[in-house]
């Protein structure tokens, strides 16, 4: 006998501001049932877990509110939940499993639904006028959710914590977002333009992670900025480029290609101009390891690589430069992405996501263009220490990441 509409929640874990869980709540006041909202997490790693509990627990919260169920597990008890519901809604994502079962899969990570998309397009210039000629359509804020019945059977198995889980220096979750969200829209977001390529300035919103675990809305995001910059007379293009344009052209990116994370996936320009430089001699080079324990001779991507370990994030400018150096000293252009790759699934609270991947894959000519041609790099966007100090405060920064 069914008993609810059923919504799995992959990549959007939040009650609010989510198209999928919308569309089963639809769907369940069609047919006059309740809502279970499912979550599962097998733990990875401390930092991780912990992260991911601390989201839980806001939406359970938030769920208990709207009078939604929520089970929280583990292990993977789709097929046993399923086997009670009317409906399953799942999430549109490019790394979502598909389930078994007939479902239907809501994109709730893009403004602009990936399936407008038809093709894999080749940089921001050839999708941006797509995106901004639907913006209208989808840059309006979800409606309010309101269940016509109440969840009212038992909790389910609900989070706890993990074997060997701890507190992780970031805390993540709903109420964690918004918080950062604020504080960007008060302190930071006039200045970002400005200052969004200076790391010591600390001007960029911090919200990655939580969109990746999907704690909050691209499009939560987008309307709080244009909102509070129309009322202050902000400038807000800039963010709204990289939140919207840049990430979503990262999704399509991933939608269309077999492996994200690979090598193989580069445009053939770059593939070809890498490889025909392969073997140029390398005036450095370092093991996997080495760059695991910031063990190399640059002490500004030592800096970006403590980082990295200390609190699961690089800001986005210098990890352009701690790619590009990881390519320079690495023995093979696809030793350099595995590694990339690797210590980003492992420590990035925002690994394992379209859009650090196309960042990753970014440092070896992914949605950039051809450049004049040079050892090891061929063709491929070069960057430099030297570079780094002359357009940002290198010694402040590493002095930051010291002090951490």
């Amino acid at each position: 006998m069914t008993k609810y509409v059923l919504y799995w929640a992959q990549a959007n874990r939040r009650a609010d501001s989510n198209r999928a869980l919308a569309h089963a709540v639809d769907l369940a006041n069609g047919r006059m049932l309740p809502v279970l909202f499912y979550e599962h997490w097998k733990p990875v790693n401390d930092r991780l877990d912990a992260f991911v509990l601390d989201g839980a627990a806001d939406t359970g919260a938030r769920l208990r509110d709207l009078g939604i169920g929520y089970e929280f597990h583990n292990d993977d008890v789709l097929e046993r939940l399923s086997a009670n519901a009317a409906a399953l809604v799942t999430d549109d994502h490019p790394f979502a499993v598909k389930p078994r079962v007939p479902h239907t899969a809501v994109d709730s990570s893009c403004i602009v639904p990936m399936r407008h998309f038809e093709k894999r397009e080749y940089a921001a210039y050839t999708i941006r006028g797509k995106i901004h000629k639907l913006l209208p359509q989808y840059l309006q804020p979800i409606l309010a959710m309101k269940v016509k019945v109440k969840w009212t059977g038992a909790a389910g198995v609900l989070p706890g914590v993990f074997p060997g889980a701890q507190r992780s220096s970031t805390r993540g979750g709903t109420v964690e977002a918004r918080r950062r969200l604020d504080y960007f829209l008060e302190h930071n977001l006039r200045r970002y333009a400005r200052l969004k390529n200076e790391p010591s300035a600390r001007a960029t919103s911090s919200l990655s992670a939580y969109l990746h675990f999907g704690h909050i809305s691209s499009l939560e995001v987008a309307l709080a900025v244009r909102d509070y910059a129309a009322e202050y007379k902000l400038v807000a293009d800039e963010f709204l480029e990289e939140l919207i344009v840049r990430r979503e052209l990262a999704f399509n990116f991933a939608r269309f290609t077999s492996n994200p994370a690979s090598f193989d996936d580069l445009p053939e320009w770059a593939r070809k101009t890498l490889s025909d430089h392969a073997r140029d001699k390398r005036n450095r080079l370092y093991t996997r390891d080495d760059f695991i324990g910031a063990e190399t001779h640059d002490p500004l991507w030592n800096a970006t690589q403590k980082e990295m370990l200390r609190t699961g994030k690089i800001h986005g400018y210098y990890r352009m430069y701690w790619g590009k150096k990881i390519l320079e000293w690495s023995r093979t252009p696809e030793e350099a992405v595995n590694t990339m790759v690797h210590i980003h699934d492992n420590w990035a609270l925002d690994g394992r996501d379209p859009n650090t991947y196309a960042n990753i894959l970014w440092c070896l000519g992914l949605h950039d263009r051809p450049w004049p041609e040079r050892p090891v790099f061929g063709k491929v966007r070069y960057m430099s220490y030297d570079g780094m100090k002359r357009k940002t405060d290198v010694d402040a920064y590493i002095s930051q990441v010291e002090e951490l």
